[in-house]
């Protein structure tokens, strides 16, 4: 049987997922199951936090990206028969059937079972929770009288962002710029305070010292106070207790925001599937899961072989894993040598608030409004179909990226 005429079942619609299916259409009978409606370009996310982006730019309908050579369902996947061949999803009542099935739903906020994270502080990972959190920032703002005093209007407009990585370092650099900008805007007394709480000795700890350096010199720059070495103990809903060289501290919150990792998704806990100590599926440089060969899994659910430590969890990764994957599940269909391939650090660009960022080009690290247009124009091209990306680069070339004020509720 032609490979057009067989079955692909891809389970997760993030950058692997989508990525995927887009390069399988035509060439297969694609479905592809979600649990959104719509894709999400995390990278860009917290521009879209800041008000730079829009939220069309970013999080597009998938019906917009694929055509009607893509079967979409909109559903969580309940359970996967790997023997007969079928999963079945919360929305349909007869299960679907699969030649080859693709795995990759992505993971979830990881709190570490730190005592009331989960219940207290705010994940970071799609649209919701980007205007939850600025919604947040708008009401303590709202809150804070003019009339108020310095140490005061300092307590209430604290906020912890908690993991000094990429993430947590990105978030937190928007939240001052925005904090700081709404505060001369606003008239407020003193200024808010933005914590950036890491538990290792060092932020961004994958990435190089230069582009260490400047991060460090953007965060002083914008008045995120930094806490390395420093441990969370508790979150409660208006403070967060942590521990740094033996001493315990609890500091007043208007609300702590979660950056410190992920893990697996509940459907792969689920699933009889070969996984490493985190949970992670063993997967092999094909990307097929180990001991399952019409099985593929990719992103932040799949521990590949030999894969730089720089690389994981990554957009670009998923990316890279999602292209092999194609090609690969090509080859299967139709019966032919599968392939590897080894994945390439592509670089790294961090935004560092909303005028700044930094870009790591040839070894050497460009930093400021020029970096910032750099990176723009990276994400641009990384976009999923040339249409979208088409539309957004011609939104953003004629309308601009400027920030969004964090303006009173109500205001028009």
């Amino acid at each position: 049987m032609a490979s057009e005429n067989k079955k692909v079942l891809i389970i997760g619609g993030g950058f692997g997922g989508l990525f995927t299916a887009l390069d399988l259409a035509s060439k297969a009978d694609v479905t592809l199951v979600s649990d959104s409606d719509y894709f999400t370009f995390r990278p860009l996310l917290y521009e879209y936090f800041s008000g730079e982006v829009e939220a069309w730019h970013i999080a597009p309908d998938y019906k917009e990206l694929i055509d009607d050579k893509i079967n979409f369902v909109r559903g969580a996947v309940e359970n996967v028969d790997f023997e007969n061949r079928t999963a079945r999803v919360s929305t349909r009542e007869e299960s679907f059937d699969y030649d080859a099935l693709v795995l990759a739903v992505g993971g979830v906020t990881n709190f570490w079972n730190v005592k009331g994270a989960e219940e207290n502080a705010l994940p970071f990972r799609g649209i919701p929770d980007a205007d939850n959190l600025r919604n947040r920032m708008t009401r303590a703002l709202d809150a804070i009288s003019p009339t108020l005093t310095s140490p005061d209007a300092d307590e209430k407009l604290t906020f912890a962002v908690v993991g000094g990585g990429a993430s947590g370092v990105e978030l937190a650099a928007k939240m001052a710029d925005l904090l700081n900008d709404a505060f001369k805007s606003r008239g407020l007394p003193g200024e808010p305070q933005v914590m950036l709480v890491e538990m290792s000795d060092r932020l961004v700890p994958g990435m190089g010292e230069d582009l260490r350096s400047y991060v460090g010199k953007a965060l002083l720059k914008s008045h995120v106070d930094v806490h390395l070495q420093t441990k969370v103990l508790e979150v409660k809903p208006d403070c967060i207790v942590s521990e740094c060289d033996g001493k315990i501290s609890e500091t007043k919150t208007a609300a702590t925001v979660w950056t410190a990792g992920v893990k697996v998704s509940p459907l792969i806990e689920m699933l009889d599937l070969p996984k490493d100590k985190s949970g992670l599926v063993l997967v092999n440089q094909t990307m097929q899961v180990k001991g399952f060969p019409n099985v593929f899994a990719l992103g932040d659910i799949a521990k590949v072989e030999e894969v730089v430590p720089t690389l994981i969890g990554t957009a670009q990764l998923a990316n890279q894993e999602s292209d092999l994957a194609a090609k690969n599940i090509r080859a299967f269909l139709s019966g032919k040598e599968l392939q590897t391939k080894m994945f390439e650090e592509l670089g790294e660009a961090l935004s560092l608030g909303t005028h700044n960022a930094a870009v790591l080009v040839a070894g050497k690290v460009v930093g400021g409004s020029l970096a910032r247009d750099a990176r723009f124009a990276l994400y641009t091209a990384r976009l999923p179909t040339w249409h979208h990306r088409l539309k957004v680069g011609a939104s953003w070339f004629f309308e601009g990226t400027t920030p969004r004020p964090l303006q009173p509720l109500g205001y028009s």
